[in-house]
C-alpha cells in the first residue's frame, strides 16, 4: 500500500493490577515507534478508577514524553469534585482531556443517575474543563449512541458539545466506512466546527466484540460477524481477521480523506502494530 502521513492515536484502560500494569507499559512501548500523536487513557465506570487514572495518564506523560488525553465522565462526582480532578490533570502537564458524561451503573441504556451537586450531561463537563484552559475532546457514535431516540438527537448533542468548547470529537467503534461518510455529512449539514477522529477496534476476541457492541450500540455487519463466528473458537484466526478487517476499514477511511485513527488497543500492542504497518503510516 502506498504510505500516507496520518496522526494516530492510541488508547489505553487503567490496569487493575501490578500484572496489568506491566503488559500496559510492554504495549506502550512497543506501540513507540509508531510515534503516536497523544495516548488516551479510559476512566472507569463509576469513577472507580479515578486515582488510578490520573497516576497512570501522568506517568505515560512523564516516561514517554507522549501527549496523553485523560478521560473524565461525570459519574458519581459532584462539580467541585471534577474541578479537583482538572486541576490535578493540570499539575501533572496534562492539557487535553476527554469529556464523556459515562454510563449510569445499569449500562449505557440505563436511566441516569444525578449525583447531588454534580453535572448531568458532556456538555456542562466540556464547559467546565474549557473554562479551565483544557483542550477538550468529546465522544461521537457512528451507529448513532445506545439510547439516544434518532441521529438528529445525536447531532444535536454534539453541537451542544462543540459550542461549549469541544474542538475534537473520536468516534465509538464501527465497521462500516457509510457509517463514518454518513456521519461527517451529518456533521457538515449542522454546520458543527470539529476535528473528526473514527476510533478503529482490531477484534481479537469474538464474545467481546459482540458484548462491546451490544454495549456501545455498534452495528456489526451480518457478512462480518459470520466471517469472526466461523473462526471464533480460533484465537490465532480471529487475531489474523481482526487485523485484515481493520486494515480494510482503515484504508476506505485514509482513501476519503482521513487524516487521523485512533486505536483502541485493549492494552495489547499487536494488532495495531500489524495494521499500522499494512497501511504504511507514518504518524
Amino acid at each position: 500500500m502506498t504510505a500516507v502521513r496520518t496522526q494516530v492515536s492510541i488508547e489505553f484502560f487503567p490496569p487493575k493490577d501490578e500484572l496489568g500494569e506491566e503488559k500496559l507499559w510492554s504495549a506502550l512501548a512497543q506501540l513507540s515507534d509508531i510515534s503516536p500523536d497523544f495516548v488516551s487513557v479510559t476512566y472507569g465506570a463509576g469513577g472507580s478508577t479515578r486515582d488510578r487514572t490520573l497516576r497512570i495518564t501522568s506517568e505515560i506523560t512523564a516516561r514517554t514524553g507522549i501527549a496523553t488525553v485523560a478521560h473524565l465522565t461525570c459519574v458519581g462526582a459532584t462539580r467541585a469534585e471534577l474541578r479537583t480532578i482538572l486541576e490535578q490533570y493540570q499539575s501533572a502537564g496534562i492539557s487535553r482531556v476527554l469529556a464523556l458524561r459515562g454510563d449510569p451503573p445499569s449500562g449505557p441504556r440505563g436511566e441516569w443517575i444525578s449525583t447531588p451537586e454534580g453535572l448531568n450531561h458532556a456538555h456542562e463537563l466540556v464547559h467546565l474543563a474549557a473554562s479551565m484552559g483544557f483542550e477538550v475532546g468529546v465522544a461521537v457514535f457512528p451507529d448513532g449512541h445506545p439510547a439516544s431516540k434518532s441521529k438528529d438527537e445525536d447531532i444535536e448533542t454534539l453541537k451542544r458539545k462543540v459550542d461549549n468548547g469541544a474542538s475534537f470529537a473520536i468516534s465509538q467503534f464501527f465497521f462500516d466506512v457509510q457509517s463514518w461518510q454518513r456521519l461527517m455529512m451529518e456533521v457538515d449539514r449542522a454546520q458543527i466546527k470539529v476535528r473528526l477522529i473514527p476510533g478503529i477496534m482490531p477484534v481479537t476476541n469474538v464474545k467481546q466484540l459482540i458484548r462491546f457492541a451490544e454495549l456501545s450500540g455498534t452495528e456489526i455487519p451480518h457478512s462480518i460477524r459470520q466471517r469472526f463466528e466461523a473462526v471464533a473458537d480460533d484465537s490465532t484466526a480471529v487475531a489474523r481477521l481482526g487485523v485484515e478487517v481493520a486494515t480494510a476499514l482503515c484504508q476506505e477511511l485514509l482513501d476519503i480523506g482521513v487524516g487521523a485513527l485512533h486505536f483502541f488497543t485493549l492494552n495489547s500492542s499487536p494488532a495495531t502494530r500489524e495494521v499500522v504497518a499494512n497501511l504504511g503510516i507514518h504518524s
